[in-house]
């Protein structure tokens, strides 16, 4: 009876260990739990998993565990196992059946040796070898092939010394102990390929979502950098506020499943621009499509001038007569008209960068030289800027027209198409909302959806500053140079005043640091300055 007790209640460990190997997410971990569930239900003072390199042909060592020696190697301990991995194949081809470990990988066969002094068959020099050294007797084995769904070895179970639960002496293994662990190691091998095809598909996930990004930096450099940088500068804040124990974001906990979502939602914030524009993403000048325009002013210029050369030469020479005006004057008036000529095109030049912002009177000239009259390749008189060109040079900040804003701001409606259009397992549910919520504003004026900040989650909020700050900072755009931390900090320390940012957020950057990290890691030397706290808008000290 007692027997029968005993056995059930192994067979109730076996039941709990199974719904634990199916919980576990980790795979150091779970193999971890493999081992140290095989020797508790066999009551083994020793333990080893090997895993099988199926292309190199060799079983590498992953956990060792010797309670007698106080011996703990591999999985979560820390500490690297010493040992060469064992070879299933000699040089020469031939299968390595001496070692009890190499058969059973190679048999499928579950090995049970009462002593392995006394065994025959099997090369047990380097066990004996073993036990010189450290004085310890190893004595009883029990090996136990791993296998698949698809009935494939991946691993094998070797344990040590199985020791009477009364008096602790070493014993065989019993009948009971290797059907038990054959049960457990089919469970555990079930497990771990499970758990191995699940981290498969998530790096191939991830792969797929680096191939998006990858099209995008294609498109455009510029943007590249940026979808490469904001999922690390959202992650730092996040762990930023993930620590904070004061505030009102002292509750935010992040478990690892909100981690890797937030993420993922960090690497796919800006899918939605593989359908935007080239051109109009790598706008340098307001002239630019998919050149810049600038360089046709410059030929307009140069027959206004050749133009104004014609028109100084009939002055001067009437055909074949003679002259017919002053000719000091006439050069005079023809050297005023093209250093008028060289003044604008520079003039031109200047507005089409960008850089500044346009003043009435800037925009009142080139409204000026717009109206200069040329002909055409046509052969036809024409105004010298058209509508288009004066709506672009007259743009009072940046290069891009309105019409051009809403197709950059289109990105993200296109984002959470896509997004939303995924089926989504539910521990990624939030991802939409997490990287389409990165241009609203707290205080409801941002896009596309216009939300408050009570109707975002943290996470979008948090992304919300990533993005900006990346923005602010990014050395590799087109338009602008990267700004100092200074900088960036000050427009940052005006949006939360704004209403434009999250204010808690913006204190937890500050306070933690984050800038800092982040900075020391993506931003160039120069731009890190010394940035005096006192002076950043909206810091709270």
């Amino acid at each position: 009876m007692t027997s029968t007790k005993h056995l059930l209640s192994r067979l109730k460990d076996l039941n709990e260990i199974g719904i634990a190997l199916s919980k576990q997410r980790n795979i150091n971990s779970l193999l971890e739990t493999i081992l140290e569930a095989a020797r508790r239900i066999t009551h083994a003072d020793a333990g080893t998993l090997y895993l099988l390199e199926p292309e190199e042909q060799l079983l590498r060592f992953e956990i060792m565990r010797t309670d007698s020696l106080n011996i703990a190697m591999g999985g979560t301990s820390g500490v690297p196992i010493p040992f060469y991995p064992i070879h299933l194949y000699a040089d020469d081809g031939s299968p390595n059946h001496a070692m009890v470990v190499s058969h059973s990988a190679l048999s499928g066969e579950t090995v049970n040796i009462p002593d392995a002094y006394v065994a025959e068959g099997y090369d047990f020099s380097g066990t004996k070898k073993f036990d010189a050294k450290t004085g310890y007797r190893s004595q009883s084995f029990l090996t136990v092939p791993m296998r698949s769904h698809e009935d494939q070895v991946i691993g094998v179970l070797q344990l040590i010394n199985a020791q009477d639960r009364e008096t602790g002496a070493i014993i065989p293994f019993s009948a009971d102990d290797q059907q038990l662990l054959e049960s457990l190691a089919s469970q555990a091998a079930i497990a771990l390929t499970n758990r191995r095809l699940i981290a498969q598909l998530e790096a191939l996930f991830e792969a797929f979502i680096q191939l998006i990004n990858t099209a995008i930096d294609d498109k455009s450099p510029y943007t590249g950098g940026h979808c490469a940088r904001v999922p690390v500068l959202t992650m730092m804040l996040a762990e930023a506020v993930n620590r904070t124990t004061e505030g009102p974001l002292k509750d935010f906990v992040m478990t690892d499943k909100d981690r890797h979502e937030l993420k993922i939602a960090g690497l796919l914030h800006d899918c939605g621009k593989i359908t935007t524009p080239v051109h109009v993403v790598d706008k340098a000048t307001k002239l630019q499509t998919l050149f810049d325009r600038i360089h046709l002013l410059d030929t307009r210029f140069e027959v206004l001038k050749r133009d104004a050369e014609i028109a100084m030469l009939r002055k001067l020479y009437g055909g074949n007569e003679s002259v017919t005006a002053d000719p000091v004057a006439v050069r005079a008036e023809y050297e005023a008209r093209i250093r008028k000529l060289d003044d604008d095109r520079e003039f031109l030049h200047h507005c089409n960068v960008g850089g500044e912002a346009m003043s009435d009177d800037d925009i009142a000239r080139v409204q000026r030289i717009a109206a200069y009259r040329w002909q055409d390749p046509a052969g036809q008189e024409a105004r010298f800027l058209n509508e288009d060109e004066v709506e672009n040079l007259t743009l009072r900040a940046g290069t891009l027209t309105s019409d051009e804003r809403e197709i950059i701001k289109h990105h993200i409606v296109v984002t959470i198409k896509m997004l939303e259009a995924l089926p989504w397992p539910k521990d990624m549910k939030n991802v939409p909302e997490y990287a389409g919520g990165h241009h609203e504003r707290m205080d409801g004026k941002g896009y596309p959806r216009g939300l408050r900040r009570e109707q975002m989650s943290v996470q979008a909020r948090v992304m919300g500053i990533a993005d900006i700050f990346e923005a602010l900072t990014a050395k590799d755009r087109p338009y602008k140079l990267g700004k100092t931390l200074t900088e960036s900090l000050t427009i940052l320390g005006k949006f939360k005043l704004g209403g434009h940012i999250d204010p808690d957020l913006f204190d937890i950057f500050i306070r933690e640091k984050v800038y800092l990290d982040y900075a020391k890691q993506f931003l160039a030397p120069e731009q890190i300055d010394e940035v005096d706290l006192s002076k950043i808008p909206g810091v709270n000290l």
